[in-house]
């Protein structure tokens, strides 16, 4: 998970670094048609204010990040975190990439590392509210499977950059030290993303919806080490790309949140792990 900050002098001047907005990133994303509107950023990551195609405006708004973002540390492999208390703060982005406002959560709505890596925040706003106060629409997430050859914009809230390439493909098994994640997203080598743009959203530019969540890529050519993910196809077979950084899809969200932004791992449809005592 090289797309994490971690603490100390390094994170300290690497934030400092990406205080500013790049005028020269925001003119690339706007050429695209997508800007940084809705994106946040987290003290050591990237993320984005997100609504489901089903969310109403008096719901909660929610963030989406990385399970590996989390202000507690990486989950386990096999952990599932629902309904955790948290008080986290998230720089909200206008499309130019100037910071609106602070917002703030009221608890980790879902987080993990298991076949995927995202971490869900509930907000003490409403997508209404955010709308009404900034002008800033949450953006939204597909509740399609992500398709290959698109083009797409990875947008990091944390750096205010953008990286713009192409879906690749997508890996059966893409495993790194501890944790293995299915059916995950490859890019094309233009998308040469850093530290501090896990989280990022993933844009599609045929749809403008999010279609993926940045979170890592293989930094030294090493075997499913941590910062070295491998992919794994279906015989185990394993396949290292140096320098070839990846997403998880989101579209299997969609179905596990329900009313007032609840996450329900119960829904019709919803695949998401869930916490190992609910799979007794």
């Amino acid at each position: 998970m090289k797309k994490a900050l971690a603490g100390g002098l390094l994170a300290l001047t690497l934030v400092g670094f990406g205080s500013a907005p790049s005028a020269q990133a925001a003119g690339e994303a706007a050429a695209k048609g997508v800007d940084f509107a809705g994106t946040v950023a987290l003290s050591n990551c990237s993320g984005s204010v997100v609504r489901m195609p089903q969310s109403k405006a008096d719901d909660p708004a929610l963030v989406l990040s990385n399970g590996h973002c989390l202000e507690s540390g990486f989950p386990t492999a096999g952990e599932v975190i629902v309904d955790q208390p948290s008080t986290r703060t998230f720089k909200l982005l206008d499309a130019k990439g100037a910071e609106k406002a602070t917002l703030t959560a009221s608890k980790v709505s879902y987080a993990t590392m298991t076949d995927t890596d995202i971490s869900l925040y509930q907000l003490t706003t409403s997508y209404g509210d955010i709308k009404k106060k900034y002008g800033i629409k949450a953006l939204e997430i597909d509740d399609a499977h992500p398709v290959k050859g698109r083009d797409i914009t990875v947008v990091s809230g944390y750096w205010k950059k953008t990286y713009t390439c192409k879906i690749d493909g997508f890996v059966y098994r893409l495993k790194e030290g501890e944790w293995t994640w299915k059916d995950s997203v490859r890019y094309t080598p233009a998308c040469q993303t850093i530290g501090g743009t896990s989280g990022s959203p993933v844009i599609d530019h045929r749809t403008g919806k999010v279609t993926a969540v940045n979170n890592t890529g293989n930094e030294a050519g090493e075997r499913c080490t941590l910062d070295n993910p491998c992919e794994v196809d279906r015989h185990g077979n394993v396949t290292v790309r140096k320098d070839i950084n990846y997403a998880q899809e989101t579209y299997g969200i969609v179905p596990c949140v329900g009313h007032d932004s609840k996450i329900d791992l119960g829904r019709k449809g919803c695949k998401l792990p869930r916490p190992a005592a609910a799979r007794r």
